[in-house]
């Protein structure tokens, strides 16, 4: 490597107006330590990616903008959702820096710990994965459900690293490789290791919030760890068949039993053999035909190949062209 490696902070925001006025200074705080360190360039930059924000965030980020030329950012068109953010200024920044760090604007994850993975990129490491080293700040429930997601796609055959969440570093050379990947249905902590490359880890803890209220309820969690599942791997469709095969055996096994009790006269005519085959195989039928559905959904959503992102701003290069109709 020749000279010192551009780093672009890549942090998505959806109304964050609450907490940027105290995390913006910190990611500056950071670009200009590194700087001073000598790990990376003074061409460093911190991108805000404005997720179609309603709030004044968008205001807030032009405001940086004009206040320190580290301070840059992009809007997009619309909200897109999270994992479409990051992909948006990840794909922004690999033509223009040599690093990229990607980190939630919150404040919750240890900004200190980009150190560490800037200096195992410079050790040679192409992707380095920041890692909870632990979840002492969450819930029963919460740890519970968020350490077995990640035992349940193991499971599945998804290459995804263990309590490792959207903070990463990645290198302009990977995400070169990594634009080749078109699918509209992303989830990026299982799409980057299929890249490849040598990697690393850095372990850290997560904080409390610093302001404002979480965007990512249980629902939106919920339902990125189904796109997770779905999108990585097609071992639910599988399961669906030795499923299938167990319910047809224990059916089998039902209408054995009631033609028994009918034989015995222990029961009304029919009445036995129906509630076996309905219940055993009505409610396997409507959930596997659910799996299905949710895979042709995502199929239909592929084929359609709309854009992932539409950045319709920037802070440095403002849209002067006047639409009229």
């Amino acid at each position: 490597m020749s000279g010192k490696p551009i780093l672009w902070i890549i942090i998505p925001c959806y109304n964050e107006e609450e907490v940027l006025p105290i995390t913006a200074p910190q990611f500056l705080h950071k670009i200009l330590d590194l700087t001073a360190q000598g790990l990376i360039s003074d061409k460093s930059r911190v991108c805000f990616v404005n997720d179609g924000s309603r709030d004044r965030t968008w205001q807030l980020i032009c405001q940086f903008a004009q206040q320190d030329p580290h301070y840059i950012g992009i809007s997009q068109s619309r909200n897109r959702g999270h994992q479409n953010a990051v992909l948006a200024g990840l794909m922004e920044a690999k033509d223009q820096c040599d690093v990229t760090i990607s980190i939630d604007c919150d404040g919750q994850d240890d900004i200190n710990a980009m150190d560490e993975m800037v200096r195992k990129y410079l050790a040679g490491a192409e992707v380095v994965y920041g890692v909870r080293s632990r979840r002492d700040t969450d819930t029963f429930f919460k740890r519970f459900t968020a350490e077995g997601f990640y035992h349940l796609m193991n499971l599945l055959g998804a290459d995804i690293v263990f309590n490792h969440a959207d903070y990463r570093l990645i290198s302009a050379r990977v995400l070169e490789h990594f634009a080749d990947y078109h699918e509209v249905n992303i989830f990026l902590r299982g799409m980057v290791p299929l890249a490849g490359f040598p990697s690393e880890t850095v372990a850290y803890e997560r904080h409390e919030r610093l302001a404002g209220e979480s965007h990512y309820p249980l629902s939106k969690m919920l339902g990125l760890a189904f796109d997770g599942i779905t999108s990585l791997s097609n071992k639910p469709i599988r399961l669906i068949t030795g499923v299938g095969l167990l319910f047809s055996i224990l059916s089998f096994i039902g209408v054995v039993w009631a033609v028994v009790l009918g034989v015995l006269g222990s029961t009304v005519a029919g009445w036995a053999s129906t509630i076996c085959i309905v219940c055993l195989m009505g409610g396997i039928q409507l959930v596997c035909l659910g799996v299905i559905g949710e895979y042709i959904g995502k199929i239909y959503m592929e084929t359609k190949a709309r854009p992932r992102y539409i950045i319709s701003e920037r802070t440095w290069q403002p849209y002067e062209r006047k639409y009229h109709g």
